[in-house]
């Protein structure tokens, strides 16, 4: 099986070959921006595992949430090669593709939202599969509903970026993996067996997940916090 996987939700961008359980990935350089080098890097990653695009059996994308501009980016780049190769399309989110990463049987995903809030979702690892548990949301660092139970791990760079969140997170004696970003790697592995199930969505009717629909701040609320219009 053969999947591509990009993942652009946060500034580490990324694109990953998935060949039968074995991953080739390549990371965009920092400094630009992802719409400039996403694409590129996924054509050399192609060329040297001398695969094209039609071989493909999916296309799997980071669908959010994270960076609104890196979210589209990803989108649009995976629903374009889905939309001329007629590949099947595979949405997976950031917290999800986080929870896996940090390998525990359950995982708080804390991503940073800017603006002052904080992205989360909490996941069980059921049957190999990581399921999220009740639904994700965005809320201030110190409104994010931490787990009642014990035996959570948390992760995201969320906890480094609040210092109240990681405090509410010692207190509930919840284990912190702060670095922790989600990579197109783990998009394809997560990726895997939804393709191999026939789970997939029609590239035409691919959307990043927002949560918010607050892209920034407005000049009046810039300026209440002692910054500039």
């Amino acid at each position: 099986m053969l999947i591509l996987a990009l993942e652009t939700s946060t500034e580490l961008g990324s694109c990953a070959l998935w060949r039968d359980g074995l991953v080739a990935e390549r990371t965009c350089p920092p400094g630009k921006s992802h719409s400039e080098t996403l694409l590129p890097l996924v054509r050399e990653l192609l060329a040297e595992a001398g695969v094209k695009v039609g071989q493909l059996d999916a296309i799997a994308f980071g669908v959010g949430p994270g960076a609104f501009t890196g979210l589209r980016v990803a989108c649009g780049a995976a629903q374009g090669l889905a939309v001329a190769s007629n590949r099947p399309l595979i949405p997976v989110t950031s917290l999800e593709t986080m929870a896996a990463q940090a390998g525990a049987e359950r995982v708080l995903a804390l991503l940073d939202a800017r603006m002052g809030e904080v992205y989360s979702g909490s996941y069980q690892l059921i049957d190999g599969a990581y399921v999220l548990r009740g639904e994700i949301r965005v809320s201030a660092p110190d409104a994010v509903v931490l787990p009642a139970e014990s035996g959570w791990a948390a992760c995201g760079n969320a906890i480094a970026a609040y210092p109240v969140l990681a405090e509410r997170l010692s207190a509930a004696s919840i284990v912190v993996q702060a670095e922790t970003w989600p990579t197109a790697a783990t998009v394809a592995r997560l990726a895997a067996p939804r393709a191999a199930r026939g789970e997939s969505i029609d590239a035409a009717l691919a959307v990043p997940l927002y949560i918010r629909d607050k892209v920034a701040k407005t000049v009046a609320e810039r300026l209440s916090e002692g910054g500039r219009a």
